[in-house]
């Protein structure tokens, strides 16, 4: 890696840390919201709903934004975005009392003013963080030579950032007495210290694709000016081959949410991972056990960030993606082999969620022209965390309505469907 190679990988190891940090803080406050407000499951699965949406929902804006206004100003407001939204949520109980009004009436269900201003900072998080993805990725694929490299990085940094989030949280909840206020604060300063940081990062973001020196138009310059262009733009990206690449992403994301979000619940009735006592006070395996899963995504990401390099991502996107079916086909019967295994299989199963994250990345630099980078992205986290969101009510219908076995068939279709997508990707290529 050359001076701005290793300048933009700091910059977006740290960015991407952060974003997953805050993503898996709000699991670990929602228990102490719905004690502390008297509230309902429902109202606050709406209100952090609602923060997670905007979060997949507002990357093609921030796509436009990206290719007309470059990634590093996107990467600060982000920062500075989530922070603020911290602290806005530290200051809920300060804000309220101000307000003065104990109860919010929305379409006659009465919500408390402080929850309401937390529903306000989870809005400013989900606009700030959705600003990231599109902008840290173009960087990386416009301005890093050492892609492969700067991909396993960025992966691991993230994932790092995923499993010290709810860690951290709970540690930090548990020396200060549950205070979730206080603990929201102390986490907006990491985000706060990281723009005091990127301000003083130089770096040049389109140092790695060509710029046109004949009379030609310059790839790296954004043709995207107008509503009208926007939408003439997306219609070419959706009539190519990105169509197939959003198809897969798409898929990913299903699978992600829909496997993750109920797991710590799921593994804490599997009768092999029972609580322990431990001088009085009772100790949740399931919890270690899930955050341990989060940590082996580590390695998961950096090989296959160091992989995009070496073998064709479209390889990459199915073998990670028939590993995904696989393990949805083999969860339940390893629970009958006992402890050992099944702790295996979390491992793999970690390992492979975030395997195919590089590669999916890379895919959408290869298909894509360096002039739309940002939108591409954009439309490759919409269908990640926008639409992959529908993943967690579909693993809700079908546990409450079906049962578990019918949950892991579904996972296993979508990883099928992903895999056969990333085959004909595959073939396509080598048939060109």
């Amino acid at each position: 890696m050359n001076r701005n190679d290793r300048a933009i990988t700091g910059l977006v190891m740290l960015a991407h840390s952060l974003v997953h940090t805050y993503e898996f803080v709000f699991p670990v406050f929602i228990p102490l919201w719905l004690s502390q407000f008297g509230t309902t499951e429902a109202i606050v699965g709406a209100i952090v709903g609602i923060g997670l949406s905007l979060f997949g929902l507002g990357a093609p804006l921030a796509g436009v934004l990206t290719d007309r206004r470059g990634s590093k100003p996107l990467i600060l407001a982000c920062l500075f975005g989530m922070g603020g939204s911290f602290v806005l949520l530290g200051l809920s109980s300060t804000i309220a009392g101000l307000i003065g009004i104990s109860q919010l009436s929305m379409s006659g269900i009465a919500i408390p003013t402080e929850l309401g201003v937390v529903t306000i900072a989870l809005i400013v998080w989900g606009v700030s963080a959705s600003l990231y993805h599109p902008a840290g990725l173009s960087l990386i694929t416009r301005g890093v030579e050492a892609r492969g490299s700067a991909f396993a990085y960025h992966g691991t940094a993230g994932n790092i950032g995923t499993a010290l989030g709810p860690l951290l949280a709970t540690i930090l909840l548990f020396f200060l007495s549950n205070n979730w206020r206080v603990v929201a604060l102390i986490l907006a300063v990491p985000a706060l210290i990281g723009v005091a940081y990127a301000v003083r990062i130089n770096v040049n973001e389109t140092a790695a694709v060509s710029t046109a020196t004949d009379g030609g138009t310059n790839e790296t310059e954004s043709g995207i000016s107008s509503l009208s262009e926007f939408f003439s733009l997306s219609k070419t990206l959706l009539a190519s081959a990105f169509l197939v690449v959003f198809s897969i992403v798409m898929f990913s994301g299903l699978y992600y949410r829909g496997v993750l979000t109920f797991l710590p619940s799921l593994l804490g009735d599997i009768g092999i991972i029972a609580p322990i006592e431990f001088y009085g006070r009772t100790i949740e395996p399931a919890n270690y056990l899930y955050t341990g899963l989060l940590a082996t995504g580590v390695g998961g990401q950096y090989v296959g960030g160091k992989l995009t390099d070496r073998i064709p991502v479209e390889l990459g996107l199915t073998v990670g993606y028939a590993a995904f079916g696989v393990v949805a086909l083999a969860f339940l019967p390893i629970t009958a082999l006992g402890l050992i295994p099944f702790v295996l299989l979390l491992a793999l199963l970690g390992f492979v969620l975030f395997f195919v994250q590089p590669f999916y990345q890379a895919t959408v630099a290869d298909y894509t022209p360096a002039s739309v980078r940002g939108l591409s992205y954009g439309y490759t986290y919409l269908g990640v965390f926008g639409i992959g969101a529908l993943g967690t009510p579909l693993a809700g219908a079908a546990l409450t309505y079906l049962s578990l076995p019918y949950l892991f068939g579904l996972l296993a279709v979508i990883g099928g469907a992903a895999a056969g997508l990333s085959l004909y990707l595959l073939t396509a290529e080598r048939n060109r």
